[in-house]
This record gives C-alpha cells, structure tokens and sequence, in this order.
C-alpha cells in the first residue's frame, strides 16, 4: 500500500510549525491515520487491497470502495473508522479514570478522536456517515436513487455549514472543510482492487501446506479468513473435493465474495447476506 501527501498537507505543516501548533498537528494526523487504519483492516478482512492512502489538510483518505460489496458489508467498512476513535476514547477515559494525572498529557488526543468521530458520522459524503446513511437508503430505495438524494444533501449540509461557520466566528477552516467537501462528494470513487494472495513471491523458500475442512457452503469472504502468506491452503470439503489457494484466487476474481466455493456451479448468495453457517474445521 502506498501513502502520498497532498500539497496543502504539507502547507498546514508549515503554518503550524510557524505558529507554534506543530504538536497538535502531529497528533491531529496520527489520529487521521489510526482512523483510517480501521477502514483498511476491515477492507483486508474482507477481501480487497486498499491501494492508497493519502494525508489531507483535514485528515486522511484510503482509496479502497468496493465493488460488488453487500450492503450489510458497506456499513460495516464505513463505520470501521469511527469505532476506532470511539475506541480510543473510552480507553482514554479508562486512564484518566485510573490514573488522573495522565489527563494533562492526553487530552489533546482526546479531543482529536472526539473531533474526529463526530466530524465522520455526518450524514453527508463521502465521510463515513454518508456512507453508512447511504446504506440504510438502499434498502428502501434504488441505489442510483440513493447517490443522488445524499449527494444533494451533501450539498444542503455544506452550504448549511459554510453559512454557520461565517456567521458564528469559526473562520476561513469552516469553509474550506465545506468546499473539501463539496468537492468529494462529486468525484468519482476509484475502482477497488482484489488482494492478489496467490502470488509466488514465497515459494523460493517453501511454505507448509495447511489443510482446512469446510462444509459446502463456504464461501469465499470465509474462506478469507483461513489464508496468510506463511501457508499455502488447500479447502477439502466433507465429500473429499479439493480447492487449492491458487483455485480460491481464479475464482475470487471473477466471482462475488458471497459465493459459494465448492462445486462447478457456485452458489449465490442474496445482497447484505453471507450465505449459510459455514462449520470451518482447521487441520494442519
């Protein structure tokens, strides 16, 4: 995964430093970072490579949308980054709660995960509550429905904000996060790409095969969760078929991560579900 830097990062860098924030920037950005990290993690686990991950004047982005996600999957990704600041909020408390004199050098991380949370579970895209209300829109509506109904109320909610932010002393930030804003929700996500695990990069040195029996209704978003570059996995199910790692991989390429693993004609699975109890028994 590569990381790149926008050029107006780098001039909120400068202008901290020369006005003494330098400190709280670091923070602001590392805990941009951990957040993002949440979204990344529970991408990997589902399956996609999140190719890129860019540091921005009002946080961080990582390009990893997913194509042919279920709706069910989407919330979850979209709400993976603000459990994270939720996370580390209550364990800041935890801390301050037994240890008191640890507030003086923790409460600007405080603030910056609260900041944080309640910035991205704004009902407005592409921050991660756009994305989890356009979710729930999709189940009563037409997806294409749904894009255009939240991105109009993108455009509410900035213009909304931008107005507040003059009126009541919140300065120039106000309104330049609004036209970050405003601007995002109207480009074109970048396509997902699939994680490549069937490379041969370790083979030059040999990798233990490892066995996993699984009935038929594995699918491939399980069967995910079986494989790691230490291992080379061959799937057995109960009537002796065999799916080998580089099988899985062909398959996962072309096939929806809902669908069944085993068998010629693999099996379909509805949106926001993930097929039938998959009983995974590991052998080595």
């Amino acid at each position: 995964m590569k990381f790149s830097v926008h050029p107006l990062f780098v001039a909120a860098g400068v202008l901290s430093a020369l006005f003494g924030g330098l400190p709280v920037f670091v923070i602001y950005t590392l805990t941009a970072l951990l957040h993002e990290c949440g979204h990344v993690f529970c991408a990997a686990g589902m399956g996609f490579y999140c190719s890129k991950v860019t540091l921005m004047p009002y946080g961080a982005a990582a390009v990893c949308d997913m194509d042919g996600i279920s709706v069910r999957d989407e919330f979850r990704l979209a709400l993976a980054g603000p459990a994270v600041n939720a996370a580390l909020c209550v364990a800041l408390a935890g801390l301050w709660w037994f240890f008191p004199a640890a507030y003086a050098w923790t409460d600007v991380l405080m603030q910056a995960n609260l900041v944080m949370l309640a910035i991205n579970v704004l009902p407005a895209y592409p921050l991660d509550g756009g994305r989890a209300a356009r979710c729930v829109m999709c189940k009563i509506m037409p997806e294409r429905a749904a894009d255009v109904v939240l991105r109009v109320l993108t455009v509410i909610f900035a213009v909304t904000l931008a107005v507040l932010s003059l009126k009541y002393g919140a300065g120039l930030n106000g309104v330049a996060f609004c036209t970050l804003l405003l601007c995002a929700a109207f480009t074109r996500p970048v396509p997902a790409c699939r994680i490549n695990f069937a490379s041969r990069e370790k083979l030059g040195r040999g990798l233990e095969v490892r066995y996993v029996l699984a009935d038929d209704g594995l699918t491939y978003r399980r069967a995910l969760k079986f494989l790691s570059d230490k291992h080379y996995v061959v799937f057995r199910s109960p009537s002796g078929e065999e799916v080998t790692q580089d099988e899985l991989y062909r398959g996962f390429c072309s096939r929806s991560l809902y669908d069944g693993v085993f068998g010629g004609e693999q099996k379909k699975t509805a949106p926001g579900s993930e097929g039938g109890r998959d009983a995974l028994t590991e052998q080595k």
